[in-house]
This record gives structure tokens, sequence and C-alpha cells, in this order.
């Protein structure tokens, strides 16, 4: 079956046609378009290899979609099967789920809880039931993975009446991304998924970390909302809540605009004072830039207190997994997240380190009793695959009947 995978982002689409059996993914064709907007940057690598890249005003995702979409060929255009959808809030979601209205409603009022992410989405899935009216559509959702925490990973210590009433409880986000390095880090190590117990560390605009216990979700860094946790581009991560309730009473912000600076003028940003980008912060830094080096000291602290957390949670860790674009590309950032860790088991080598740029591959000494791996996330193979799950096990059923 021929797959088509939408991902949308805060301000980009990925797109990737697959050919999806019983045992394996196969890529047909992949496109994306950056910076949505007046100038968006349009890639697309066709199915014999062969890489393009353009620019103009792509103002919507469903410009996007329909803009990718005519670089495939008629023949590719027409294998297509069925799409699938990444969602990042799911709500009480616990599994892949087959799009109809109900689901578009679910998804739409998860805005509320995910509004860089939900709302992209939901264009995406109209702008696609608009081009590919007659194809079966799938939702796979972030929260998904995250759906095996215990209780105690769930619970906020908030009055009981409250939490039930409106559904306050850690979700957990980048649920794709944490469980395709958790099944890719198994195969690599020639291990049985339900065997792997790591930590895995998304880090890109947005960052969030993960325990995983025999294969399964049992704890993650982002909570209620994408704000939880880790240090982000442009969102703070853990905050005093109080602080935030200080700034509603005597700053006189109201609630939309700490809304705004929760989400876009905070984290990497709102320390330098000059940009989210972590390549851009490093060379700052270089230039002696005191702001962009207490971003960047910052952002790292926070992730290695998380693996610390984590390494309490799980009690013996095999290894602890980067992805995520910062993750893959910044080996500096890596080296200060794992060189004081050290008296904890975890021994990074710097040559290995160094010369991992946006690819797969171990960075740790071969002698170190935690290994520290990096391995890119690729969310569309899991949602391809689960796409085709979930449409042939409907299909074998309705034969049933």
């Amino acid at each position: 079956m021929n797959v088509l995978t939408v991902n949308c982002g805060s301000s980009s689409l990925k797109m990737r046609l697959c050919d999806v059996d019983e045992h394996a993914v196969t890529v047909l064709a992949d496109g994306a378009v950056a910076a949505i907007g007046p100038g968006a940057v349009v890639t697309f690598t066709a199915p014999d290899g062969t890489i393009s890249r353009t620019s103009g005003d792509i103002a919507e995702y469903a410009t996007a979609l329909s803009t990718l979409l005519e670089l495939l060929d008629d023949d590719r255009r027409r294998s297509i099967k069925a799409v699938g959808h990444r969602v990042v809030q799911g709500g009480a979601f616990t599994q892949p789920a087959v799009i109809d209205d109900e689901v578009v409603r679910a998804i739409d009022a998860g805005r509320r809880l995910a509004p860089l992410h939900n709302g992209p989405s939901l264009e995406g899935i109209l702008a696609a039931r608009g081009l590919l009216p007659d194809l079966p559509a799938v939702a796979v959702f972030d929260t998904t993975f995250h759906a095996t925490m215990p209780a105690v990973a769930t619970h906020y210590a908030l009055p009981q009446e409250l939490t039930l009433k409106h559904g306050l409880r850690r979700y957990g986000y980048h649920g794709i991304a944490h469980r395709s390095m958790t099944e890719r880090y198994a195969e690599v190590a020639g291990a049985a998924t339900d065997s792997v117990s790591i930590i895995t560390l998304q880090l890109g605009n947005g960052c969030s970390a993960t325990a995983v216990r025999d294969g399964v979700s049992v704890d993650t860094s982002m909570g209620f909302t994408p704000l939880e946790g880790l240090m982000m581009g442009t969102r703070p991560g853990d905050v005093d809540p109080g602080a935030l309730a200080y700034l509603l009473t005597e700053a006189g912000l109201s609630a939309d605009e700490l809304d705004d600076m929760l989400n876009h003028r905070s984290g990497l940003l709102g320390i330098s004072g000059t940009t989210a980008d972590m390549s851009a912060l490093l060379d700052e830094e270089a230039q002696g830039h005191p702001r962009a080096h207490q971003a960047i000291e910052l952002f790292c602290y926070r992730a290695r207190k998380y693996i610390g957390a984590y390494l309490a949670v799980l009690g013996q860790v095999q290894a602890v997994v980067f992805g995520g674009g910062i993750g893959e590309r910044s080996p500096e950032i890596r080296r200060r997240i794992c060189e004081p860790l050290q008296p904890l088991g975890l021994h990074i080598d710097s040559a290995r380190n160094a010369a991992l740029t946006g690819a797969e591959g171990r960075i740790s000494m071969d002698e170190s009793r935690i290994a520290a791996w990096v391995i890119p996330s690729d969310e569309e193979r899991i949602i391809a695959r689960d796409t085709f799950d979930l449409l042939a096990r409907t299909q074998r059923r309705g034969r049933k009947t």
C-alpha cells in the first residue's frame, strides 16, 4: 500500500510517499516546505534521488501540500491509497484513529493545549481532504506513545475536583519521535524493543526528554501542554507557577499576553534577546556575547538535569539517545550535556562526537557503562506504518462481518 504522510509543524509541512507492507516501509519520495510565508523554501527528493530546492510565497498549508503533490509524477499521485497525519495533541485517543468528523472536532479542541501544533495539523488534514477526497486518512498522535505512563507520572498535585473536571493531567508530546528513536535503538543494539531501557532526547525548536523502560514511555518532560520540561527555542520549559501568577497580578499581563510570552518569546530567544537558533547562538557566544552564553548554558543544564532525573526513575539505563535538529547536528551541545555525567557512567568519545553531524552513530566510548547515540528520529516511518496497520485491521474486520 502506498501511504502519503503529512507532518505539519508550526511553520512547515513535510510530506513523504511510502510503499508499506507487513515487513517494510520503503520511501518513494520526500518533500518539505519550510518557513511557510513569503520566503517559503520547497525541498523535494524524487524517486531517483534527485534533490530540488525552490523558494517563493506559500501562505497556507493547503498551498504547501498542493505544491508538493504537484512534484510527484502522475503515476505516483495515482498510486496513493491512504494518508497518514501527525497530530500532536490526541486527548483521549490512545491509538491512531481513522479521521472522521468526530476526530476532526477532537483535534480542533486540542488547539487549547497545543496552539502551535494542532491548528497546523488540522489545516493539513483539511487540505488533504480537499486534494485527495476519496482516500482514507489516519491521525497518528504524539500523545499515544506516552499513554503508558503510570499515574505517578501523569498526575498534578492540584485539587482533584479541578483536575477531574478539566482533564488536567500530563499527556506528554513528541511521542512519535521518541518511539522512533526507541525502536531504532533496539535495532542497532540487536535487542528486542521490549527489553530496551533508555533516555531519549528530542532537541530542536521544541525539546523533550523521555524515560523508556522495556520499550514504553514511563515518564516524559512535557506535560498538560508542550510548555513543560526542557528549555526550548521560544518556550521556557519548567517555570514556578507562582512566577506566572505574579506576572498576571503584578506586571499587568493579560492571559493572552502571558500565553504569547510563553509560546513565542521565551526559551533561547528570551534569554539571548536575539535568536532561538542554536547554531547562531554558538556563533554569538564565540564572539563574546554573554547572553548567548547564558542561554546555551541554561539549555544544556536543563537537559542534563532531566537525564539525571530519569536515571533515578529508571534505575538502569542502557543508553542516552539524541534526536531532533540540535541533538542530531550540534556536537558541541551534546558534549556540554554529556561531559559532566561521567561520574554516572556516561563517557563521551570526543572524536566520535565531533565527527557526527546529521547522521546515526554511537558517540560514547566503547567502555562507557551508559552508551550515548545519535539517532535521527523518523516520524514519517512511524506514521506510515501505523496508517497501514490500522487500515489493514479495519479491512480484516470488515471482511469478517
